[in-house]
């Protein structure tokens, strides 16, 4: 179950598309949802990190006043009676904070908002983004600048079949899955017309087996582009919902990090929902 969410703030409309969106998803869930905004110290010269955007206040004083008026935009907002808030304000490098704040509090999730209109160039998902998905090891729900909620009756998810999905994992895509009884779509994008190897078929296997709670369909599509291959399966199939496990460092070179086309757009519309052991 997800009972506590944890959302950083820079107060931005980016965090305020995240916020909103979280709190419609998560309506009928009984959560608490935890406002966390970081400011830089003055000693630090590393940069904010906030899918790229985020920015600090000037002072504490003022990053405390702002925290409030979040609060009452928020409570404004959402018409749950299942929902709880919590909120604080540190001063330390992002990074550092969101992975102490998460053990701290028993995170279950982490949602944040993107900036830009593509999910798949690099250009919304670039290398401080990296950092985080790669160093803060709990799953996150990345919302699109431009993701309008509406319920994911489909979730497709991303796989090459090279790994086995741990119990957490699966714990957490099924979690997620269960809020709106969601289908889960399996995808390959298979380069060329290679038979899967043993280990990928027992892979394959194996999540059959532990996807059996919850109806699934798998499916593959034979494309060099893993771009266009995934954009085509996201629009045929009316996919809602992207996942993939965080430790697929080859997909997600390819797909999120270092594309095969950057000049191509791809709307990013749906959530992409990262999973970690």
């Amino acid at each position: 179950m997800m009972q506590h969410i944890l959302i950083p703030t820079d107060f931005s409309q980016h965090a305020w598309n995240a916020t909103s969106y979280a709190l419609q998803f998560f309506k009928s869930v009984n959560t608490t949802f935890h406002f966390f905004h970081i400011e830089k110290p003055n000693d630090l010269s590393e940069n904010p990190l906030h899918l790229d955007s985020l920015v600090t206040s000037k002072t504490a004083s003022e990053g405390s006043l702002k925290m409030k008026e979040w609060r009452q935009k928020v409570t404004a907002y959402d018409t749950s009676t299942n929902h709880y808030f919590k909120e604080e304000s540190v001063e330390s490098s992002f990074v550092e904070a969101i992975k102490t704040y998460i053990i701290k509090h028993s995170i279950d999730l982490l949602v944040m908002g993107s900036k830009g209109s593509s999910c798949f160039t690099g250009r919304a998902i670039g290398s401080k983004t990296a950092r985080v998905i790669t160093r803060v090891k709990c799953p996150v729900l990345i919302i699109p600048e431009k993701a309008v909620f509406k319920k994911p009756t489909r979730i497709g998810l991303l796989t090459d079949f090279n790994l086995v999905y741990k119990n957490k994992v699966i714990k957490t895509l099924l979690a997620v899955a269960d809020i709106y009884k969601s289908s889960i779509s399996v995808l390959r994008v298979a380069q060329a017309e290679n038979a899967l190897e043993d280990s990928q078929n027992s892979n394959r296997e194996l999540l059959k087996n532990q996807l059996k709670e919850v109806s699934h369909s798998f499916h593959v599509i034979e494309n060099p582009n893993l771009e266009t291959a995934v954009q085509s399966f996201v629009d045929s199939m009316q996919i809602e919902m992207i996942a993939m496990i965080a430790k697929n460092l080859n997909l997600f070179q390819r797909l999120l990090f270092k594309p095969q086309d950057p000049n191509k757009n791809y709307p990013m519309h749906i959530p992409f929902l990262v999973l970690h052991e």
